[in-house]
């Protein structure tokens, strides 16, 4: 019988890829992880890890092992869920994390409801970028992710997470001042008229910026990108200051009238998915359900209001 904290140990070492990685995220001395592997090596019977320069890497039957590791601790979520299932008062840690525009226009009013029927449930919330949270969620360091998916630009879609559809949030040109636009222009028109204008998107090796870049290549021009970050109310204001255009989610706005003026993309591109994601059989739990619900529940008032 093989030890089942060891093998935690050899999962998440392969989810964060290096030995203080798993001794920085645990709290353990880089030299009791590999300890404690190397006592997994000698129970299982055959070399887990192999040298690769400075680093090291899982072998084939390591990979094996760590796959049956994630099939128990899925076991193990379900296990949690029934028991908390079971009792009268939610209690505990729920830890969130959710990019900058949900963070804003859904999170506070999802915990508030959250506060109210379930005042002994602890909530904790980190903004982070999908590109960053999802990994962050398989390696247990969150409970559920609020993450976003552009038109087509679909996301990954590992066996181990489950995702549930939260609402369709619109896409929207927003145009620059100095930006020469008719009404009568139709979309692809009036965003090929800002072939020269400097622009405003997030970051390389984002969702956001691969779906920005191939919208405007499609329009025939390569953008003139001077501004890059993930803080979309930055992105606003360099619009409303008339330094870039920029494409803005509806969320951005929290509720408040637009302060730029918007324009509608061309069609199949009028709105990103956003989404809650949580790790394969954790959301029977109690805590999860609430959540979401509250979540849905805070898109539902967003409508109601008209926004």
């Amino acid at each position: 019988m093989f030890d089942l904290h060891r093998l935690r140990l050899l999962r998440e070492l392969k989810h964060r890829g290096t030995l203080a990685a798993v001794a920085a995220a645990l709290s353990y001395a880089p030299s009791s992880v590999s300890q404690q592997l190397s006592q997994l090596e000698a129970e299982v019977g055959v070399p887990l890890l192999e040298p690769v320069g400075r680093r090291v890497r899982l072998t084939e039957q390591a990979e094996i092992l760590v796959a049956h590791t994630e099939v128990v601790l899925e076991r193990l979520e379900r296990a949690e869920a029934d028991i908390a299932a079971s009792l009268t008062d939610l209690t505990g840690t729920l830890r969130i994390a959710s990019f900058q525009t949900a963070a804003l226009a859904l999170v506070p009013t999802a915990l508030g409801l959250l506060r109210d029927q379930h005042p002994h449930l602890r909530v904790h919330v980190t903004q982070l970028e999908p590109e960053k949270a999802l990994p962050a969620l398989q390696a247990r360091d969150f409970d559920l992710v609020l993450a976003e998916e552009y038109p087509d630009n679909p996301n990954p879609r590992p066996a181990e997470l489950e995702q549930e559809d939260l609402l369709d949030d619109p896409l929207h040109l927003a145009l620059p001042k100095a930006a020469g636009t008719s009404a009568a222009d139709g979309p692809t028109a009036v965003l090929r008229s800002l072939a020269d204008h400097p622009w405003v998107m997030e970051p390389e090796g984002t969702a956001a910026r691969h779906w920005a870049m191939t919208l405007c290549r499609n329009a025939g021009f390569e953008p003139d990108v001077r501004f890059e970050t993930t803080d979309l109310l930055l992105h606003q204001r360099l619009v409303e200051q008339h330094h870039a255009a920029a494409f803005l989610p509806g969320l951005v706005r929290s509720g408040q009238p637009s302060t730029v003026t918007l324009r509608p993309l061309p069609r199949g591109q009028r709105a990103r998915r956003v989404f809650t994601v949580v790790r394969d059989g954790r959301g029977r739990h109690p805590a999860i359900r609430a959540c979401r619900d509250a979540l849905l529940r805070a898109v539902a008032l967003r409508s109601d209001q008209g926004l």
